[in-house]
């Protein structure tokens, strides 16, 4: 079995909201196919005050950066909606998933929902259920693990593997991170720090 450690990159792709949060980790190995490492969701709802839903985003997402170590968080951009009170809160909510990425130094880059659904299925028009089932078989998960987890935790995996898909390509050479900006894929992980950044990296150290 593959332990963190072992995988040479991690992603959290986050599918953000105000009832349910999804999230998904995947991890990529030398010579070995993406791997759903765990993937599940936050629910809020049974929080009435909206202050205390952003909090436990806050925490349960600084909790699976600190176990996992992610090298990158990817998220779904919300999408405009005609209820302004609705999209305040969704974007709240997004900016703390952030906020605790960045406070572990994580680099982030955002996703709008139809270019997801081309990434994963080839169609922008995808339901979440087809984005949901191409998942399913091209990642090996098995129906008994899908079974209690609802739509918004494929919808983070979709997320976390658009960006792998973006950013492993022979011209992808930046991670995005955040609009119009972008990171060097090979600066330190939070993984290893500065040491393992020197071990992978000897050419870039200047005496």
């Amino acid at each position: 079995m593959t332990g963190v450690a072992d995988y040479n990159r991690i992603i959290i792709g986050i599918d953000p909201g105000t009832n349910v949060m999804g999230y998904a980790l995947v991890g990529i190995a030398d010579r070995r196919k993406p791997e759903v490492i765990t993937m599940g969701v936050i629910h809020l709802s049974r929080l009435e005050d909206h202050y205390l839903r952003l909090r436990r985003i806050f925490d349960r997402i600084t909790a699976l950066v600190d176990e996992y170590h992610p090298d990158e968080m990817a998220l779904e951009a919300p999408f405009f909606g005609k209820n302004v009170q609705s999209m305040l809160k969704l974007g709240r909510a997004q900016g703390v998933a952030m906020a605790a990425a960045l406070e572990r130094d994580v680099p982030i880059a955002e996703y709008e929902p139809r270019k997801v659904k081309q990434a994963i299925t080839g169609t922008g028009a995808a339901s979440k259920e087809q984005v949901r089932e191409i998942l399913r078989r091209t990642m090996h998960i098995s129906d008994v693990t899908l079974a209690d987890l609802p739509l918004d935790a494929t919808d983070a995996l979709a997320v976390a593997m658009t960006h792998l898909y973006e950013t492993s390509g022979p011209f992808a050479q930046v991670v995005k991170h955040g609009a119009g900006s972008a990171v060097n894929r090979s600066k330190p992980s939070s993984r290893g720090g500065w040491k393992d950044f020197v071990a992978r990296n000897p050419d870039r150290i200047k005496n």
